[in-house]
C-alpha cells in the first residue's frame, strides 16, 4: 500500500496534482496561495504564486496593478514618485507638482538646481541678469519692476552719479544744489576741507568753507578789518546782518560812533573822513 501524500492544509491527496513544497510540508496550489500569498494593495486580490509581485513601502502589487494613478502607465520598469500614498510617473508628478521656470516655461524637474524668488522659480541657468545677461547664481542682485540686475549693472543703470567725479553713489552721499555728491567729493574749493555736515556757502556754483569765502570774497569790516561772513550771496538787503555806506561795510557790532562808541545801527550818523559819528558828537565839534 502506497504512503499518503496529502496537502498539509486541506489533506487532499496530491497524487497527480501540482503542489508546492514548504518547510511545513507540501501544499496544493489553492491552499498555498490562500496561506502564503500577499494581497495586492490596488485590486485587493491575492497575488498568486505564478504572478510577478512588486513591493513598495510595505505594500504589494500585481505587476499589472503597479501603475501611475493618473495616466495608468505601468511603473514596473519606470522611475516614479509617491505623493500622498499615490504612485505617479515622473511626467505626471512634474505636471501636477513641479514648478514652471519663469524664464523658459519648461518644468523644473525634481532634484534639479533651481532658484526661487518672489513666488517664482527658475532653472539655475535661466536666472539671468537683465543687464549683462549673465547667470546670477548665488550672486547678489537687485530686483526692479520685474527685472533682476547684478549689482554692477544696477549701479551703472540706476544709481545716482556724483556731480563731481561722475561715479555711482551706492550708499550715503549728500545733496548740494539738487545734485548728489560723495561726501568725500564735496570739499571747499579753496582749502579742500570736507564740507559735509559743515556750514558753507558758494560763489559761481563753487562751494567754499566760511573761512575761505570770507578771506576770498566777503567784504571787510571798515572798523575791525575782519571779513563779514554769512550767506551774503543769497541774503536780501533788508535781511543782512551788516551795514553798508558808499563802498564801506561794518558788522552790526562794529557800526558805532568813533568818539562815544554809541551803536549807530538804525540811527542817523555823520561821516567824518574814515570815521562815522553820532549826531551829538558831530554837533559837538572836534
Amino acid at each position: 500500500m502506497s504512503e499518503a501524500f496529502d496537502c498539509a492544509k486541506c489533506s487532499e491527496s496530491l497524487y497527480g496534482r501540482k503542489y508546492i513544497q514548504t518547510d511545513d510540508g507540501p501544499y496544493c496550489v489553492p491552499c498555498y496561495d490562500n496561506t502564503f500569498a500577499n494581497t495586492c494593495a490596488e485590486c485587493q486580490q491575492l497575488i498568486g504564486h505564478d504572478s510577478r509581485e512588486l513591493f513598495y513601502e510595505d505594500r504589494h502589487f500585481h505587476e499589472g496593478c503597479f501603475r501611475c494613478c493618473r495616466c495608468q502607465r505601468s511603473l514596473a520598469d519606470e522611475p516614479f514618485t509617491c505623493q500622498d500614498s499615490e504612485l505617479l510617473c515622473n511626467d505626471c508628478y512634474c505636471s501636477a507638482f513641479s514648478s514652471q521656470c519663469s524664464a523658459c516655461g519648461e518644468t523644473v524637474m525634481p532634484g534639479s538646481r533651481k532658484l526661487e524668488y518672489g513666488g517664482q522659480t527658475w532653472h539655475e541657468h535661466c536666472f539671468l541678469c537683465s543687464g549683462c545677461e549673465q547667470p546670477l547664481g548665488s550672486r547678489s542682485f537687485v530686483p526692479d519692476k520685474g527685472a533682476h540686475y547684478c549689482v554692477p549693472c544696477y549701479e551703472n543703470k540706476f544709481a545716482p552719479r556724483c556731480a563731481r567725479c561722475s561715479k555711482t553713489l551706492t550708499q550715503g552721499g549728500v545733496t548740494y544744489r539738487d545734485q548728489p555728491w560723495h561726501r568725500e567729493c564735496l570739499v571747499c574749493t579753496g582749502c579742500q576741507t570736507p564740507l559735509a555736515g559743515q556750514q558753507f556757502t558758494s560763489r559761481e556754483d563753487d562751494p567754499y568753507c566760511v573761512t575761505c569765502f570770507g578771506e576770498l570774497f566777503a567784504p571787510k569790516c571798515s572798523s575791525c578789518k575782519r571779513p563779514i561772513t554769512g550767506d551774503l550771496v543769497s541774503m536780501r538787503p533788508r535781511d543782512r546782518t551788516y551795514v553798508s555806506f558808499e563802498d564801506r561795510h561794518w558788522h552790526h557790532s562794529c557800526f558805532s560812533c568813533a568818539r562815544c562808541s554809541t551803536s549807530l545801527v538804525g540811527q542817523g550818523f555823520v561821516p567824518d573822513g574814515d570815521q562815522v559819528l553820532c549826531q551829538g558828537c558831530s554837533q559837538a565839534g572836534p
